[in-house]
């Protein structure tokens, strides 16, 4: 490290601070507030939240008010706290004592990536990997005068709340695009964002009902006598559609079919030749690609092929109603209903229906409440959908394509500031401990005597 200032010092961690052994059983005390893993916020140095010591059983360390604390069990290695009241925590947080060093000094260092991946590759066992204080203690950080310390922390502080402040603006513009994606499909399936665009048009579109009764006689004739005419849909509890709009449900509009899984022990059934979607592969949403494996032309054989541009409803687990709009065709597995919607039915249409609130709300009301929802085939062809004609169908996708574009950009947009604040805060931290984010006040004694004063308390300790 060098180009440090003159009065710094180059110091291993194990020479400034120490592990406290301090150890209580809770049922020994009076009420006292609890701080575990849980409770500290990963990257920030934040206390989220902290229990209370009658909510825990077992031994636990004890810390008081300036302890810095720090998580040595992994996944939890980048989490650390300076503590502001006196309690006890789990024994899976180590405990530095306040001594001569600024601990909120120490926080920040120990939430640079150098230290974090320190500390992740010194880890030891293999069910509980975690960090032993005599391992991290030989990480050798830059130490300067206590005042300077207390200076570049409160620096840091004040830097980090404006930091926060801007992200927490920027998550809560995120948050309000969301809602207005959400608002936008709403209006979109209500009639209410082509209103205007009905008035203009009414009079020279087709109505839907019209649309409806020449796909039933078009599959009448297709199917012949295996057709079975759809039940008119009970509206009795559906909301009022817009004039020329009617209700449908899936099985009038197409065909529904369940995806299948080919037998894996057939090697020869999987290959690079067809997509083979899974839940996971419809987070692409409006345009679904790619999958995580596929199907060889023997394999598409004994799956259902389906056509690109097939609206694909997850139905049945944690993610029912994840809904993909696939753009090559391809199979999907069981877990999975297409909707091979009829000519005159527009796939993009459909499937910005059928991921609008009021679709969703049906896939969950009508699917089983058990631990593992699922809604059955029969239940999800009988949902029922607002049709608008085929032109306003056209319409409606257009300004929803339009719009998700402007919020698109400007979720980019926001994301790009996120990271841009995340390497602002790195940035800050990086420019703090090569002691350039404050001046040097010439008249701070220099480090080398704090270690000294360091090292004789550690002495006086022992």
């Amino acid at each position: 490290m060098s180009g440090l200032p003159n009065n710094w010092s180059i110091v291993r961690l194990g020479d400034i601070t120490c592990q406290s052994k301090l150890k209580t059983n809770p049922s020994n005390i009076e009420k006292t507030r609890y701080v575990g893993l849980k409770h500290i916020e990963k990257d920030t140095g934040k206390l989220i939240e902290y229990g209370y010591s009658n909510e825990v059983k077992s031994s636990k360390s004890i810390f008081r008010k300036g302890d810095l604390l720090y998580g040595k069990l992994r996944p939890y290695l980048n989490k650390v706290w300076c503590a502001t009241f006196n309690g006890i925590c789990s024994t899976d947080l180590l405990v530095f004592p306040q001594c001569h060093l600024n601990n909120e000094y120490l926080k920040y260092r120990l939430l640079m990536p150098d230290f974090v991946r320190f500390a992740n590759i010194n880890v030891s066992g293999v069910h509980h990997p975690r960090v032993k204080f005599d391992t991290i203690s030989s990480f050798e950080i830059p130490l300067p005068p206590f005042p300077e310390q207390q200076r570049i922390a409160a620096k840091i502080e004040e830097l980090f709340t404006k930091l926060d402040a801007g992200v927490a603006a920027l998550q809560k513009a995120k948050t309000l695009l969301k809602q207005y994606r959400q608002s936008v499909l709403k209006a979109a399936v209500e009639g209410k964002l082509t209103e205007e665009w009905r008035r203009e048009n009414g009079k020279r579109i087709e109505p839907a009902s019209v649309l409806l009764e020449r796909i039933q006689a078009e599959r009448k004739q297709r199917l012949g006598g295996k057709y079975k005419p759809p039940k008119p849909v009970d509206t009795s509890n559906l909301p009022d559609l817009p004039d020329g709009w009617v209700w449908a449900n899936l099985k009038s509009i197409g065909e529904v079919v369940t995806g299948t899984t080919p037998s894996k022990s057939k090697l020869e059934y999987y290959g690079n030749e067809y997509p083979f979607y899974k839940p996971t592969d419809l987070n692409s949403g409006y345009n679904v690609n790619t999958s995580s494996d596929s199907l060889s032309s023997e394999g598409i054989l004994k799956a259902r092929l389906l056509r690109k541009n097939t609206v694909l409803v997850t139905c049945i687990g944690a993610t029912i109603g994840k809904t993909g709009l696939i753009r090559k065709e391809g199979a999907s597995n069981q877990q999975i209903n297409a909707i091979l919607n009829e000519e005159g039915i527009l796939s993009e249409y459909l499937y910005f229906a059928a991921i609008s609130p009021f679709f969703q709300n049906q896939i969950l009301s009508k699917s089983s409440s058990t631990t593992l929802p699922i809604l059955n085939k029969s239940k999800f062809e009988e949902l029922p959908i607002m049709i608008p004609s085929y032109n306003e169908q056209k319409e409606i996708v257009n300004e929803i394509d339009r719009l998700f574009s402007i919020i698109d950009e400007s979720e980019l947009v926001i994301d790009t500031e996120l990271k841009r604040s995340q390497s602002l805060r790195q940035s800050i931290l990086k420019r703090a401990f090569e002691g350039k984010l404050v001046p040097q006040d010439p008249s701070d004694p220099p480090a080398s005597e704090l270690l000294e004063r360091i090292k004789a308390q550690k002495r006086n300790s022992q």
